[in-house]
């Protein structure tokens, strides 16, 4: 049975929809300001595999996703680029699109935008101005009295007080308490707006998502799922405004995956470490990025080091040569071992535990390759397995002997794959340390008529005369 860990109850739980088979899943998007980058392809990525997995268990998923295509940051960006704000998000939005096809990542059956639904926000705002949970200041703004929901702050676990702490306070006068926070922004001068019943102006951050989601899935949703960052305080005033709205819980279950730390620092545009998406993509497969993030549990912090990625590719190609290797040995071998689905699942059903079935895949490599030296058809059906299963991840979609290739003549190796397997292990003693195995390595490379010599980058071959 799939378990999923609840942000909201802090717990494992069984995974049961709210509605039989149906599940409505929903993941909150990117803020169209600027290119992606590697935390917005992680949790892309995470969500796209979520979604796959419910669908492999049997489940009826719609999964929809969101750009925020109107706020401060984008209005910025706009007019430092000289461009109408619409125009600017629609040319980011192509953008995105395009890097994330890159990637490989599964597009949701819902693509959302704030200002698509303007006229569904209004309606929204005015509906928690009738209840008495929201009120409009004379400038036409409009904020959401948190004093008027008695359970805020039962995601992030916080009350009231611990609340203003880590708030950012929005320094208008015309705000009843420090808390409350904007469904409806009034237009400054220059500034693109709408029309609504308090003034020009345009919603809020955190509406834009309780409202899509009802317009998309009614009143309640199965999954509801974002950036650990986000429970507080975008995901609680999602929650506050929503419930209070309907009278109903919004979601039943809240998915948080963790953040991106590049050399230990929380990666951010003010420490100038963000890493590009395009510019990763430039250097890596997309495979190899891929494995490098799904490494980690998604609920865990991920630490990007300068040998994260070429370790990763490294990696990918050697499990690609192991897989390439059986499957050519053995090629009217077709059918898969169930063996390594079953693994996949069990990992899996721990609340999508990537780290877990990642990790089971060097077992499976070491068996492949020694099965293939026995001559043992085996070899080929975990092979099979492996491309069966994994590629729920978007791993080993691709042809072996063209990923090997591409490899070896993007760091020059033109030895026999044999000779490159040796120096890799050679490799690997040297990072343990273990002077022995090394050398050992190295005298039966030169029995085999190859000398190794060592570079900064690793190693370099070349026949010996």
């Amino acid at each position: 049975m799939l378990r999923v860990y609840n942000s909201l109850t802090r717990t494992k739980e069984p995974f049961v929809p709210l509605n039989g088979n149906t599940v409505h899943m929903y993941a909150c998007g990117i803020t169209v300001s600027g290119d992606a980058h590697i935390g917005h392809a992680y949790q892309a990525l995470i969500y796209d595999i979520i979604r796959r997995y419910l669908v492999k268990k049997g489940y009826d998923v719609t999964y929809a996703r969101n750009y925020t295509d109107v706020d401060d940051k984008i209005i910025a960006s706009s007019a430092k680029a000289g461009m109408d704000a619409m125009d600017y998000a629609e040319m980011m939005i192509e953008r995105i699109d395009k890097e994330m096809a890159r990637l490989e990542v599964g597009e949701p059956d819902l693509w959302l935008r704030a200002t698509k639904h303007i006229d569904h926000i209004v309606d929204f705002v005015q509906g928690l101005i009738d209840k008495g949970h929201a009120y409009a200041t004379p400038k036409g703004d409009v904020y959401f009295a948190v004093e008027t929901d008695p359970s805020y702050g039962h995601l992030s676990n916080r009350n009231l007080e611990d609340a203003k702490v880590g708030v950012r306070i929005d320094p208008d006068e015309q705000k009843r308490d420090a808390l409350d926070f904007a469904l409806w922004k009034s237009a400054k001068p220059g500034e693109i707006f709408w029309h609504s019943p308090w003034g020009n102006g345009r919603p809020g951050w955190h509406i834009e998502c309780s409202c899509m989601n009802r317009v998309a899935f009614g009143d309640q949703i199965d999954i509801h799922g974002g950036g650990r960052d986000l429970i507080f305080p975008h995901h609680e005033n999602e929650i506050a405004q929503t419930e209070c709205l309907t009278g109903k819980p919004f979601a039943k279950y809240w998915f948080h995956n963790g953040l991106i730390k590049v050399n230990g620092q929380k990666m951010s545009k003010s420490l100038g470490n963000s890493l590009l998406l395009s510019d990763l993509l430039d250097k890596y497969p997309a495979e190899s990025i891929k494995f490098a993030l799904l490494q980690n549990n998604y609920r865990g912090d991920i630490n990007i080091t300068d040998n994260l990625f070429p370790d990763a590719d490294k990696q990918m190609t050697e499990f690609y040569r192991i897989i390439g290797a059986a499957q050519k040995a053995f090629c009217d071998v077709k059918d898969a071992e169930e063996e390594v689905n079953a693994s996949f699942d069990e990992a899996m059903d721990d609340d999508f535990n990537t780290a877990k079935a990642l990790a089971d895949l060097f077992g499976l490599a070491k068996r492949i390759k020694s099965l293939t030296a026995k001559g043992d058809p085996q070899a080929a059906r975990l092979a099979n397995g492996i491309v069966a299963s994994y590629g729920l991840l978007g791993l080993f979609g691709k042809d072996p002997q063209t990923v090997v290739e591409a490899y070896d003549a993007k760091h020059k190796v033109s030895a026999p794959s044999e000779i490159v397997a040796l120096a890799e292990q050679r490799l690997d003693a040297k990072r343990n340390k273990d002077w022995a195995k090394a050398d050992a390595l190295r005298a039966e490379l030169t029995a085999k008529g190859w000398a190794v010599k060592d570079t900064k980058d690793g190693y370099e071959l070349t026949p010996l005369a």
